[in-house]
Order: structure tokens, then sequence, then C-alpha cells
């Protein structure tokens, strides 16, 4: 399991306010006393507006940058100070088209992300053989990367992310940029990974369908801090609102907004009456949009 606790993040920024004048130091923090778990065969989403710390609490999970202050542990192993030997139990897969060699085949790519983690000889041509399966693109394993579609790049970046097998994954917006039917299928493999593979799987995405499909807990952070978490049914109860129809009740992104909300200061009592107030405007207009 991975636990994080009171993790926080303050970067450094210095600033030339004039051409002869010295730089100023200014503290930006990023993350505050974010506390977190992470257990294998669990997908766990970070949902938040851009700018809410999403990227840099994966960031410290993966051991790519280290807290200002908190605790962080893999599998009972302080991932601060070993964070050599955590790396070869996590990895990262983005959404985009970053962190491939586009002039390189699939099999090249794999081959050589595989030896920057000690792989090589036929137990790495065997994993690459499987993965490629994994991900569909056994029939164009030889064709350069750059004329991939965008969605058979963002099957080889999960390629890429499995070549070490590690234990936990962490997705910053997997589909970003898919059409629906490759989007679909990446959030089927997700699940697979996870429910079949026992994969721990730590998911940040802006699409709040996609977390109500996949994730089995939640967090929300504003700010840099968790503001709420719990999973989808609890997160439900944290207010009651009338369903918009009979039996309906309000899904995930509703209860996401409502949240963002209140910690804004209103409430969506308040929102329903600007919007009856408004001509021309019904309440269901008003209701909707998404981070």
């Amino acid at each position: 399991m991975i636990q994080a606790e009171h993790l926080s993040k303050t970067y450094v920024l210095r600033e030339r306010n004039g051409l002869f004048r010295r730089k100023s130091r200014r503290e930006v923090p990023a993350v505050k006393d974010i506390s977190l778990t992470l257990p294998p065969g669990k997908i766990v989403g970070v949902l938040g507006v851009n700018g809410a710390g999403k990227t840099t609490t994966i960031r410290m999970l993966a051991s790519l940058i280290s807290p200002t202050s908190g605790s962080l542990t893999i599998d009972g192993m302080d991932a601060v100070k070993h964070h050599l030997q955590v790396k070869q139990q996590v990895n990262v897969i983005s959404g985009g088209e970053r962190n491939l060699y586009w002039r390189l085949t699939a099999r090249e790519n794999l081959r050589y992300f595989g030896n920057l983690y000690g792989l090589s000889g036929r137990a790495l041509e065997d994993r690459i053989h499987r993965l490629l399966a994994l991900v569909g693109l056994t029939e164009v394993q030889d064709t350069p990367v750059e004329r991939y579609s965008k969605g058979m790049k963002q099957r080889l970046q999960i390629a890429r992310g499995l070549i070490n097998d590690p234990r936990y994954l962490f997705l910053d917006e997997p589909t970003l940029g898919l059409d629906i039917l490759i989007a679909k299928d990446i959030r089927a493999l997700i699940l697979r990974l996870a429910r079949e593979r026992n994969k721990g799987i730590r998911l940040t995405t802006h699409y709040i369908q996609e977390a109500e499909e996949l994730c089995d807990f939640l967090y929300v952070l504003e700010k840099g801090t968790v503001i709420a978490q719990g999973t989808k049914e609890q997160l439900r109860s944290l207010f009651q609102r009338p369903p918009k129809l009979v039996m309906q009740e309000p899904d995930l992104e509703e209860i996401l907004m409502e949240i963002l909300r209140q910690r804004a200061g209103g409430t969506a009592e308040t929102d329903r009456a600007a919007g009856s107030a408004a001509p021309g405007v019904s309440p269901e207009e008003k209701t909707g949009g998404g981070l």
C-alpha cells in the first residue's frame, strides 16, 4: 500500500523586480498537508480544477520530486530515503503524446525503456511481446510511432508504463484528447489492470464521468488541500439534493461542483434561486458545466 501522511510541497521562486535589482525570493505552496492511501487492486481518483495540486501530488507519490514535509511509504518502505528502489515499483502514464520517441517503432521504444529499468535479453523481449498484445499493437509493432494515431500512441504509453511491471500506476489524464471509442477501450484496459492484475492505480482526470465509472475512492483537491474524500456514495451523502428527474440521483460531476461552490461560500440553493430569477433561463440550464 502507498501511504502518504501530511505531504506538503512548496516551490521557491526567485524573481527579479528590475534590471539592476536583486532577485526576490517567493515561496509558492503547491500542496498543503495531504494525507491519502492507495491499496493494490484499487483505482483511486484525484479530482480538482487546474492548479489544485493534482500533478504535484502524483509527482511526489511517484518519487519524482521530494516533499517539503510529511512522510511517504510504499509497502512499508520510506519512499523519500529509498526513492531508487521505489521507482522499480511505480510508473507514471501521462495523457497526450509525450514520453515517446516518434522515430522509433513501438518495439524499439519499449526495448529502450526496458533497458532503463535494467531489463534485457529474452525476458525483456517476452515482456514486450505480451505488452504489445495487451494494448493491441502487435500488428504495427515495427511501424515508426510518428505514423501512429493519437489513440495508438496512448496505448503505447500504457505499454511503456507497464514495462517494469509496476505494482502502482499513476495515470495523469490518460484519455486526454481521445475520441469516445478509443477512450472507452483505454478505460476498459485500466479496469483490467486493477481487477485482474491487482495494480494500484491513482487516476487524475477532468472527465467526471470517467472518474465515476472507474474509481473506487475519490479525493477532491482545491488549492493544494483535500476538501472532500470518500466513495461516490459517501460524496453524494455530503448534501441532499432533489433529483432532476424522478428516481434520478445527482451524478458525480454535480456533486463535485457543489463541493467547490460550498468552499467558495455559495450553495446549490443560491445558484438555483439566481437561475430562477434570470429571465429565459431554466434551473436545469443553470445546472451543469464541469471542470
